[in-house]
């Protein structure tokens, strides 16, 4: 078996790079902070007709046709880049909401007690393993309680209920969502929408898995994990961009008239951030392949460490410069503080896994086995 990416995936990974590049340089990254993390919604209409948010729909529901491996990729570059906005809330509510796929609606997501990312610029929001139905949202069918889509009138009362909170992160504006009571709205999703939309997302994944299980039934919580594997490849993709920046770094700062790349100390760190990432990179492919909720859950704890120690230890070798404002090397490590609190945090990924030590052989190792219950599993974009 080969685990090497194809050419095909090579190439996507290559393309969303250069596109990037192109719509989301240095300049509009600067721009982006300079406006307190307020998305662009042209950068966004970009992002939805290059692919990027309906990936994974099939190409006879106006979608590319692709699977999960193929969704981390793209989703590691968008962590290099610290491309802002609830990018893996918008992918996941391809097809299930309106204008999502194309790039045209901007979904966040909220769960637990976790800050909800961009609720004031939201189009809708998913309400995931939280009683919406107290705000008039619809449920996703397949998902049980695990996800409903909150819009239109009872989006708008949620969002004037919602308070802003202070964000560690200058791209990624922060509301605390409000307590549940009862509000009357609009903004369902109809059983026959939501079930048609839930099957052709996860279409391209299907042959990667096996069948569920009257114990494990298929896709429940999936959203959830699924949110978690995606936010683990921005980790990913920042913990390589980090690094990547600090041996650039250390090649061309010189102190006593050599490269400090040369002292044995900084060798040290950057040997160190390397071997942080690529443990991390194979957790994540591996558990994009798997869809294994106990392999996702070791992937985010990698990727996690991976981008918030990588983030640090940039900051140290680049100095005191690292420190300033106008350096980039702090809003790498904002947003991995952030990512590590969303979804699936340190804390209910140590769970499961310790979970899974005690009852291995009992549970099928495969998507199937979503309907796991996890401890701490937040939300976030």
């Amino acid at each position: 078996m080969d685990f090497q990416l194809s050419d095909d995936q090579r190439a996507l990974r290559s393309g969303m790079r250069d596109l990037l590049g192109a719509v989301f340089d240095r300049d509009r990254l600067r721009a982006a902070v300079e406006r307190d993390g307020a998305l662009d919604r042209s950068l966004w209409r970009e992002l939805g007709a290059a692919g990027f948010f309906a990936l994974r729909l099939p190409e006879e529901a106006g979608g590319v046709g692709l699977g999960l491996p193929e969704a981390v990729l793209l989703f590691e570059e968008a962590g290099r880049a610290l491309l802002p906005g609830p990018l893996v809330a918008t992918h996941l509510a391809a097809g299930l909401v309106k204008g999502a796929a194309e790039g045209e609606a901007v979904v966040t997501a909220v769960a637990a007690d976790h800050p909800v990312a961009h609720l004031a610029e939201a189009d809708a929001v998913l309400m995931v393993g939280l009683p919406g139905e107290a705000w008039g949202a619809g449920v996703l069918p397949g998902e049980g309680a695990g996800a409903e889509v909150l819009s239109g009138e009872a989006l708008r009362a949620f969002v004037a209920a919602a308070r802003p909170v202070r964000s560690m992160d200058p791209l990624t504006p922060l509301h605390r969502a409000p307590a549940g009571a009862a509000v009357a709205g609009a903004g369902r999703v109809s059983a026959t929408e939501g079930t048609r939309a839930a099957s052709e997302r996860t279409r391209a994944d299907a042959e990667r898995v096996p069948a569920a299980t009257e114990r494990a039934p298929a896709h429940a919580g999936r959203l959830r994990f699924e949110a978690a594997l995606l936010t683990a490849a921005e980790q990913l993709g920042s913990a390589a961009r980090t690094t990547e920046a600090a041996v650039q770094h250390a090649g061309d700062r010189e102190q006593f008239g050599s490269p400090i790349g040369s002292f044995q100390a900084v060798k040290h760190l950057c040997a160190d951030m390397l071997a942080r990432t690529e443990p991390a990179r194979a957790a994540v492919y591996a558990a994009a392949v798997t869809g294994d909720p106990a392999e996702i859950a070791a992937a985010k704890l990698l990727a996690d460490e991976a981008a918030v120690r990588n983030a640090r230890d940039c900051l140290q070798i680049h100095g005191g410069m690292g420190f300033t404002w106008e350096a980039d090397v702090h809003l790498h490590l904002k947003r991995a503080w952030l990512r590590a609190a969303s979804w699936l945090t340190g804390a209910g990924a140590e769970e499961l896994l310790a979970a899974g030590l005690g009852t291995a052989g009992r549970f099928p190792r495969s998507s199937a086995a979503y309907g796991r219950p996890v401890p701490e599993a937040g939300g976030g974009g």
